[in-house]
């Protein structure tokens, strides 16, 4: 245990506390010595009084403004999550739609023209064209 000697409106304290925690012990009093100071009149009781009071004021204000901000981080959480899996889904079919099209780049050209082949090539080059489209309206 450490022992710490504060001030806290005007008058000393004697304060034990964990090793190590002396500064942070420091700081806080200077921060409940500041508030009690900005209090005129009254006694040393009230100082401290009004003091903790606006401490305890400003903690809840921080409390609320935390508990407002914590559905908006959800909210951004799951629409960072919903586009992130958006983006991997068109990547996959991104990588499938190059892996047919290079296998129809291999295909014998002796086939090449056949209504069939046409037809496949079309519908390969509407789903790059979709998967485009998709990605460009992401980013």
């Amino acid at each position: 245990m450490a022992d710490v000697k504060l001030t806290v409106a005007g008058r000393p304290y004697d304060v034990h506390c964990a090793d190590g925690e002396e500064d942070q012990l420091r700081q806080l009093a200077a921060l409940v010595d500041e508030k009690a100071r900005n209090i005129q009149g009254g006694t040393e009781v009230r100082q401290l009084l009004f003091a903790a009071l606006m401490l305890a004021d400003e903690a809840q204000e921080i409390r609320e403004k935390m508990n407002k901000a914590e559905p908006q981080s959800d909210t951004l959480r799951a629409a960072v999550a919903l586009a992130e899996s958006r983006e991997s889904q068109a990547r996959d079919e991104l990588k499938a739609t190059k892996a047919e099209l290079e296998a129809l780049k291999k295909a014998p050209t002796a086939t090449a023209g056949r209504p069939s082949h046409d037809r496949a090539l079309m519908q390969i080059a509407d789903r790059i064209e979709a998967l485009a489209t998709s990605i460009e309206q992401m980013a």
